[in-house]
């Protein structure tokens, strides 16, 4: 694989990774993969290894072989072409009288280890080697500065013979690997904590990466990089058009419907029309052959269904025909990066033009691990609109009535409209009323109007110019 400049790059294997290296690791280089234990190390360099049926070398310095092929396997991976050097303290080819004193010789050359390591470098001929973990050489050397120098050597050796190296590193408070990191072409680091795995890479030579941290899981099929979202390495040409909502009324109070490549909240109480106002605007897109993808953080599929049918739309006819995609997503089921990434497949992947998140609220608590949901759920409008998508977020506010409050959270600067929608009560009766508060790119009406939702669908009724105080929830007659 190539990258964008028409540079060779060798895959790591590990899906996605790829978008953080752009394109992947420079040929003939020397790659160090740090972390804590239990951060992937291990995992990552099987995966490097088993990306090319290209013969490979695996310098086994911890695990044993038997256990590396074994966790291969678990993932799905093939071994068959590579030829482990089971240096481990229980390895084959330190059975018997050898000892661990090896690096008692300052010439690299002429060391038993390197004697090991030429003979089936020579023999195998490898594209890719991993030496995992490098560290473990720096108990047999005598002193720091042979220790670099033997790995050094060691690198160069193995560069020379046109393969591309990877070295994994126990990084601890109690351990430096700064040593290493100068040593090498380029260092990806792997974290792990309680609540998030992440991969970041803070040096890599002759190309520019994807800054991170990013996040990293692991799962039957092994390890998955999910980058961050970054806005402005995305962008889509698109006419800039008018997506209506099938009522006349409605759109009436937009101006002509709502401006394709905007955001736009829809925002009110409980229990007061926003999923299916958003619905709307869903099912006409799909009327006109346009995909849109719903992602569900308050109510399960089901749920929707049967609302939609209750007030006359088509919402399960549109699912079964995949013009409109809805997913449900659980608190701790996915990642932000997780998440980003599924946005991005729709948008790229299958050409999916508006995007509904249901709502705000539900997206807080299924992210609320997270470093700042409010603040990716802004990259996350910025990216829409990179994209020319449109985007459609249910807001909750728990204020029923009383005082208007348009958002509780701090992402209504993201909002290019806002359509709000209210429960008042007016002369014994509790109403419903909708407006627009903001729209960015046209005019549009300022009055309020009724808002009914029924077996025939959504109504919007004529502008309620005679009353006042209507935002304040128990509006009075205008007199005058």
């Amino acid at each position: 694989m190539s990258d964008v400049t028409g540079q060779q790059r060798i895959q790591t294997g590990v899906p996605n990774a790829e978008t953080i290296l752009h394109g992947g690791l420079l040929p003939e280089s020397a790659t160090l993969v740090r972390g804590t234990p239990g951060a992937g190390k291990t995992i990552f360099g099987l995966h490097f290894l088993t990306a090319s049926s290209e013969p490979a070398v695996y310098i086994n310095l911890g695990e044993p072989a038997a256990y590396l092929e074994r966790t291969a396997a678990q993932f799905g991976l093939d071994t068959d072409h590579i030829e482990f050097l089971d240096l481990s303290p229980s390895g084959s080819e330190f059975q018997g009288d050898q000892s661990y004193d090896l690096f008692e010789s300052g010439e690299v050359e002429t060391t038993p280890l390197v004697d090991q390591i030429r003979q089936t470098v020579e023999a195998v001929e490898p594209a890719r080697v991993l030496i995992d973990p490098v560290t473990e050489l720096r108990y047999l050397a005598p002193d720091e500065r042979q220790f670099r120098t033997q790995v050094l050597s060691l690198i160069d050796f193995l560069k020379a013979a046109g393969a591309t190296v990877v070295l994994t590193s126990q990084a601890a408070a109690s351990v430096t690997d700064d040593d290493l990191q100068f040593l090498v072409d380029a260092v990806i680091s792997l974290e792990a904590t309680a609540d998030r795995r992440t991969l970041t890479v803070p040096k890599f030579r002759g190309s520019s990466t994807r800054r991170g941290p990013h996040t990293v899981t692991i799962d039957d099929s092994g390890m998955h990089v999910w980058p961050t979202l970054d806005p402005a390495a995305h962008y889509r040409d698109g006419e800039i058009s008018t997506l209506s909502s099938g009522v006349a009324e409605l759109d009436s109070l937009l101006g002509g419907g709502l401006s394709t490549g905007t955001i736009s909240f829809v925002t009110g109480p409980t229990g007061v029309g926003k999923t299916t106002t958003g619905l709307q605007f869903l099912t006409e897109a799909a009327r006109n052959d346009q995909r849109s993808v719903l992602y569900a953080f308050e109510e399960s599929k089901r749920t929707m269904f049967k609302r939609a049918a209750a007030v006359g739309i088509p919402l399960a006819k549109f699912v079964e025909e995949d013009r409109i995609v809805i997913q449900e997503i659980d608190t701790g089921e996915l990642t932000l990066d997780e998440f980003t990434h599924r946005i991005r497949t729709e948008i790229e992947e299958h050409g999916t033009e508006i995007v509904m998140i249901d709502g705000v609220s539900g997206y807080e608590r299924a992210f609320r691990g997270s470093d700042d949901p409010a603040h990716e759920l802004v990259k996350i409008g910025r990216y829409l609109r990179n994209m020319n998508a449109t985007g459609i977020i249910i807001n909750e506010v728990h204020q029923i009535t009383g005082d208007f409050r348009a958002t509780e959270h701090r992402v209504s600067h993201l909002a290019d409209d806002i359509i709000v929608l209210r429960h008042v009560e007016y002369r014994g009766e509790l109403r419903k009323v909708i407006g627009v508060l903001k729209k960015r790119t046209s005019d549009f009406e300022s009055t309020l109007r009724t808002l009914e939702i029924g077996e025939a669908g959504v109504s919007v009724g004529e502008p309620l110019s005679e009353l006042r105080g209507i935002l304040t929830g128990t509006p009075d007659w205008n007199d005058e």
